[in-house]
Order: structure tokens, then sequence, then C-alpha cells
């Protein structure tokens, strides 16, 4: 088993990953941790196979927390989950050694797949056997392991929907904690709120959101729609 250990400042988003994680294979989560300190006592007991960063945390950002493990000789792997999505952080992040870099808000399939790919790192550097003398074809296959394919297109979107937009809107509700109108979805994504009503009326449907009404002063019921967790 390769033993996680998941980072993030937001408690439900971290539960969340951690949700994720235990659903792949092969993994399972050692820690759930919330600050850059946390993560690093966990690092030094020696458990640890792979840390799930988050950029944004209270007490350093996340890339400060890999440069003090690195510098105090921690090897451990790291994938990086972030809201951060700069060119600088990224540079960084690679710089630094992080094995992945996924976007928030990102799906299970995202996150399952660069696992998948991690480990199959893992084997295939333990199927080269001896490291000092590696020949030019085995070095490819350790660097094709880290390889991702392209995402698929969602069988079940709808024509007209695309993948990205449905994460943007899944994120935003997810964030949020309760129940948004269609109205406040659109404002925080920036999409029209027609476009916001389509997608939220899909996911609703599809079981990925709740929905409640709210009854006002006009007497037509407010459409509110709240995030499902997996």
């Amino acid at each position: 088993m390769i033993d996680v250990l998941v980072v993030d400042d937001d408690l439900r988003v971290a539960e969340i990953n951690t949700k994720y994680v235990e659903k792949v294979p092969g993994f399972r989560v050692a820690a759930c941790v919330h600050t850059a300190a946390q993560a690093l006592a966990a690092v030094q007991r020696g458990t640890i196979d792979l840390v799930l960063l988050d950029h944004y945390l209270p007490d350093q950002t996340g890339l400060e927390l890999v440069h003090r493990m690195r510098e105090q000789g921690h090897c451990t792997d790291v994938i990086m989950i972030t809201g951060a999505s700069d060119v600088v952080t990224v540079q960084t992040a690679m710089r630094l050694g992080a094995l992945h870099y996924l976007v928030k808000p990102f799906t299970f399939t995202a996150l399952r797949t660069r696992l998948e790919s991690y480990a199959d790192l893992r084997r295939t550097v333990d199927h080269v056997g001896d490291r000092n003398h590696t020949c030019q074809e085995q070095v490819d296959q350790i660097f094709g392991a880290l390889r991702t394919p392209p995402a698929p297109a969602s069988p079940g979107l709808p024509s007209g929907h695309s993948e990205p937009t449905t994460d943007l809107i899944c994120g935003v509700l997810h964030r949020a904690g309760h129940a948004l109108s269609a109205h406040e979805v659109a404002a925080e994504t920036g999409l029209s709120r027609s476009t916001a009503q389509r997608y939220l009326r899909h996911l609703e449907q599809a079981g990925r959101l709740r929905l409640s009404l709210k009854y006002g002063d006009t007497g037509r019921p407010e459409h509110r729609y709240a995030w499902v967790a997996p």
C-alpha cells in the first residue's frame, strides 16, 4: 500500500480528498492535517510515501514546506493540489520536485489518473533494478510513467456542456458549504444565469447536487442547489 498524507487547511476539502484517495486501489490515507507544521511532523516520522499538498496553508505555503523538507533530507514524493495556478508557483513546484500539479477544482477522475501514474512510476523504478546502471530505454520508461493521458470527454454530459465548466460550478458549490441560487453561482463563476441554470439542472438530475426551494414574498420559489459530498 502507498501511504498518503493529505494536507489542506479547508477541513471539507481535506475530507473529500481523503475519500477520493481511499477509492483508488493501492492507496491509503495515513494522516490528514491542516497546517505546514503538522505536515512536516508527519513526514519526519518517516511513514509517508506521498504528500497531496495544498499551497495556501495558514502557517506557511506548500512550496515553503517542500523546501524545508528537502533541506532536511526528506525525499518524500509530492503532488500539489491547489487553487494556485500562476506560472511562478507552478514552475517553483516543478523545480522543487513536485511530480504532478492539480489545480482546484478537479474531478475524482483527474486525481485518480495522477495517483495511478504515480503508482506506475514506483512499479517501473522497482522493475528497473540497479539504478546506478540504467540504459536510455529504462530511463525513458521511468520518465514516461509519470505522463497522464488527456482527459476523455465525459459521456454523461449532454450536448453543449463542457467538463471544465461543470468542474467550475462544482468547485463553487463545494467551497460554499451551503445552497446557492443560479444567480449566485453565475456571479461567482462569471457565467450567464441561463448557462449556470442549465448546468445546475443537469448536475441535480445526475445526483451531484441537492435541490431545495426557498419561498419569498413573490410566491414563486427560488431554486437553490447544494453540493452532495461523494
